[in-house]
């Protein structure tokens, strides 16, 4: 009865009412100000950027590295977007307020897209969890709000404009988690973007866009010319237009991305069975991998259909009877991505009734988080749980076929989920300064969402308070931490002209 009694205690769970919750959120004050977040500056033992990379690369498939490197490269977006870590190593150092949530732990703005619900319908969220790890929300928030500031850079917007759009995105997140702490819990639980909802956004945006330009033409009588004081690159009913029938086009793309479309691109058919085509070094099939990994094919298969019966254990009982209807009948290794290059990543093709009933799952690697050091650690021993179970905490609506297994080497493991799930992103190169400006918004949304649901959004939002304090520290952090990610670039760049590290463009 005293074992009852002690087990009853320690899994008790408190239940502090609003206004307790909401003085919590006023308290991280003394922690941290919103205003503390401004004002960034490297540490002056800031490790060499360039040597956290090599760090990392030193798991990684070897033959690749060269690969990431060469993606990283293109761009100073393309090497944030690969840099996680050597920013995990600088926020470290930042003022939190104590506040923890799951985090994305690599929320900048390519990590998030639409793909489809249980339902089949397309949602927005972030869509990538390689990271994920409980931490200070402040973590997210700043790794979104920075990389708008750098993609608005690399698409050569003025500092103006990247100031306006990242300082949109954090006020969004601030705004929409007010929200969410006036929301009842359940509600916050099933709050999710859908495709007509993202569709209503735009069409509202873009049509704000043409009355201005149809009011200003009526004004200046014929139309032409441009009006003393119009800011330079302001949208036009023209580019707004374009939004719209760009984001159709996207929609219709991501809803064609399933299995069947992965079949007919991926695979070709040979004695009359479907097996996944070698483009090497981005597709090697299961047939090509022994000069890669020293193991006969003969092993190779036996280790593939182990793991395949481990992780289809880690199944829900429905959706593991929905999986036994399918059987693997080839797999390949894949590339995928900036910054997970060189980590291991597969795809299997699965067959269901006949040839014309294909699944194609994607098996990826997950390695420890960049969020882990010595005083913060995964609860979960599997770094594959780590990434499910997190994934299922942040999003709205997660993938059926999520699930995890062990590797067969000592300390490798892997995630699973479906390869094409009516998946689509944004090109964030192409957008005008009006369309990243709606997108950061969007995502500042989504974000201040996905910590509601694993952190209280009462006490976050007291925290923040109703005026744009932290978003104009945020901003700030953001400005000074893009200029930093251009002089880490510059060094990348350095260090590959040097021969100090070598890269492989165009793959």
């Amino acid at each position: 009865m005293a074992k009852v009694e002690h087990q009853a205690r320690r899994d008790k769970v408190e239940h502090p009412g609003r206004e307790e919750r909401a003085a919590r959120g006023v308290g991280a004050r003394a922690r941290a100000l919103p205003a503390s977040h401004a004002g960034w500056s490297p540490a002056p033992d800031r490790p060499d950027p360039v040597a956290l990379i090599e760090e990392q690369n030193a798991r990684r498939d070897q033959d690749l590295v060269p690969v990431r490197h060469g993606r990283m490269m293109a761009s100073p977006f393309t090497f944030y977007r690969g840099a996680a870590k050597i920013m995990a190593v600088d926020l470290a150092s930042t003022p939190t307020s104590g506040l923890e949530v799951q985090l994305c732990g690599d929320a900048h703005l390519s990590n998030f897209g639409v793909y489809g619900s249980p339902e089949r319908s397309l949602v927005f969220d972030i869509n990538d969890f390689d990271e994920t790890l409980p931490g200070p929300f402040e973590y997210d928030v700043k790794r979104l709000a920075a990389s708008l500031t750098v993609a608005a850079s690399n698409n050569g917007f003025t500092p103006a404009q990247a100031f306006e759009i990242t300082k949109a995105c954090v006020t969004s997140y601030r705004e929409s988690m007010a929200e969410f702490a006036a929301m009842r819990t359940l509600d916050i639980w099933y709050a999710h973007l859908s495709e007509d909802e993202l569709r209503q956004g735009v069409m509202q945006a873009t049509a704000a866009v043409k009355d201005k330009e149809k009011a200003k033409k009526k004004a200046k009588g014929k139309g032409k010319g441009k009006e003393k004081g119009e800011e330079k690159g302001e949208l036009t009913a023209k580019e707004a237009k374009k939004i719209e029938k760009r984001f159709e086009k996207n929609a219709a793309k991501a809803r064609s991305r399933d299995s069947l479309q992965a079949l007919a691109k991926l695979t070709e058919v040979v004695g009359g069975t479907h097996r996944i085509v070698s483009v090497p070094p981005v597709i090697v099939p299961a047939r090509d991998l022994e000069a890669t990994y020293g193991i006969a094919p003969e092993l190779m298969e036996e280790i593939i259909f182990k793991q395949f019966r481990e992780y289809r254990d880690t199944l829900p009982l429905d959706r593991r009877h929905l999986l036994e209807h399918f059987e693997v009948v080839d797999w390949a290794r894949k590339v995928v991505g900036v910054g997970s290059v060189g980590t291991r990543a597969f795809i299997a093709l699965l067959q269901g009734a006949d040839e014309t009933d294909p699944l194609f799952l994607q098996i990826k690697e997950a390695t420890s988080s960049v969020l882990e050091g010595p005083g913060r650690k995964s609860r979960f021993r599997q770094a594959g749980e780590r990434v499910v179970q997190g994934q299922r905490l942040m999003q709205a609506t997660s993938d059926i076929f999520l699930g995890w297994s062990k590797g067969y080497e000592d300390g490798r493991f892997f995630y699973w989920r479906q390869l094409r799930d009516m998946k689509g992103s944004a090109v964030v190169e192409q957008m005008p300064v009006a369309a990243m400006t709606y997108y950061g918004r969007t995502c500042g949304w989504t974000l201040a969402r996905a910590h509601a649901r694993s952190g209280d959004p009462v006490a976050i939002a007291a925290y923040l308070g109703t005026d744009d304090t932290f978003d104009s520290a945020i901003t700030d952090f953001s400005r000074r931490y893009a200029e930093q990610n251009e002089r880490d670039y510059l060094e990348f760049t350095a260090a590959i002209e040097a021969s100090r590290i070598e890269a492989v463009q165009g793959v």
